[in-house]
């Protein structure tokens, strides 16, 4: 009898028979308030009506017109929406499956467009595990641990994590920049480098958002030198931080930007953007893929988009946002177990300490495998899994984050004895 991988370790013990907006149904009948939406991808909730009607449509049309062969309406009618959406002056898009292999494609466009072999990342940024994308990840050594040699012309430059260093914003941000400045002296010179890859928010580094600051460092870098700045919103895009953009937040200009995720609400689908003339300096051949740009998936984010609009979900990720911030901060208050909640819209981290500040991943665990037990589903991350994160679909109401504060309240409180 064939079993699953060992490997494909389950964060909680739910067996789920249906989903339905933010609750997941287990076989035996039990609601879930599900605070993962899938890591941030159903971002309509579960099963949206729209959703589910644009797909079991298009199932009877077209499953796949495979896209460098033929064009289908989906696919053309999604570029058209995106356009909408898309931060200005990137209007050529190319699709994938994947976070991964967007970013892969993101690494390609930028190495064969700029001709230059090195790429910068953020210390604690996750961008993926194919072989590219797992060398380009350092939130975790899991990740690339005994797949060398790994590929050659990544570098690592510190990310503003100021609860990290034990340092005000500003301090960390400071340094971070500097560091990158020493960077391209000792390690990478800027002639030598072709783009900056970052992400608004860390998602599996510990969901730390940048800021202002930053990411204007980073941009006035990149144009000084000739670098592509490269925006993973692979998590943080089509609302969840609250802007339809997570670097919206920031006043900056990217010139690739990165999307998957909630794109679609769960069937899969990504994409790089960029302009036209940066698109046009990739190689012939060197984009393209079996499945990329799936009929169904395409007219699934089709809706997505449409409900994303027509309910203002953005809106409602914002003051959602807030009010999960705040009360798990209360909840943060009572007890030094947790030594910092901090977010952006839906996307919200507490993480765990011990009385030395030191990171406490046994009980984050604990915390996390508790409220699954409760009935509230959620996910720990950060390099040394010390945070616990919650990351609700965008149509979770007031009620319900009332109901998940309540919840990991209690669950804090038996785990910490606070």
């Amino acid at each position: 009898m064939a079993q699953l991988s060992p490997l494909l370790k389950q964060a909680t013990p739910v067996v789920v028979d249906h989903g339905e907006g933010v609750y997941l149904y287990d076989v035996d009948g039990k609601r879930h308030l599900d605070f993962t939406a899938g890591i941030g991808v159903t971002s309509t909730g579960h099963c949206h009506p729209h959703v589910v009607r644009a797909a079991q449509e298009q199932i009877g049309k077209l499953v796949h017109g495979q896209y460098t062969t033929v064009m289908h309406k989906p696919l053309l009618e999604l570029t058209e929406r995106l356009g909408d959406v898309l931060p200005s002056g990137l209007d050529s898009l190319f699709y994938a499956n994947s976070g991964s292999e967007a970013v892969e494609a993101a690494l390609r466009l930028a190495r064969q467009a700029t001709k230059r072999p090195n790429v910068i990342v953020m210390q604690g940024g996750f961008h993926g595990r194919t072989v590219a994308a797992a060398t380009m990840t350092t939130s975790g050594t899991r990740f690339s641990a005994g797949i060398g040699p790994l590929m050659a012309g990544v570098h690592v430059a510190p990310f503003p994590y100021a609860y990290h260093y034990g340092w005000d914003e500003q301090t960390a941000t400071k340094f971070a920049l500097r560091e990158l400045d020493f960077l391209f002296q000792t390690v990478t010179a800027p002639n030598e480098t072709a783009a900056i890859f970052v992400e608004p928010v860390l998602g599996e580094g510990g969901y730390v958002p940048a800021n202002t600051e930053f990411m204007a460092g980073l941009r006035e870098r990149a144009d000084r030198h000739g670098i592509l700045l490269v925006v993973d919103e692979i998590q943080t895009g089509f609302g969840r931080t609250g802007k339809f953009w997570g670097h919206d937040h920031f006043d900056v200009r990217p010139d690739i930007v990165l999307i998957a995720k909630g794109l679609a609400s769960g069937f899969p689908l990504s994409g790089i953007a960029a302009s036209q003339e940066l698109m046009a300096k990739a190689l012939p051949g060197s984009q393209g893929g079996t499945y990329g740009g799936n009929a169904v998936s395409c007219a699934a984010a089709i809706a997505t988009l449409e409900v994303i609009q027509r309910e203002n979900l953005v809106e409602n990720a914002a003051d959602r946002g807030r009010q999960l911030v705040e009360g798990a901060r209360v909840i943060a208050d009572k007890t030094p177990a947790i030594g910092e909640v901090r977010g952006l819209g839906l996307l919200v981290g507490s993480e765990f300490t011990t009385a030395d500040g030191e990171p406490d991943a046994a009980t984050a665990a604990a915390a996390q495998q508790t409220a699954a037990k409760s009935g509230l589903l959620l996910l720990t991350c950060g390099p040394y899994m010390n945070v616990v994160r919650m990351v609700p679909p965008l149509v979770v109401n007031a009620e319900q984050v009332d109901d998940a504060l309540r919840i990991w309240g209690d669950v804090v409180a038996s785990v910490t004895g606070s």
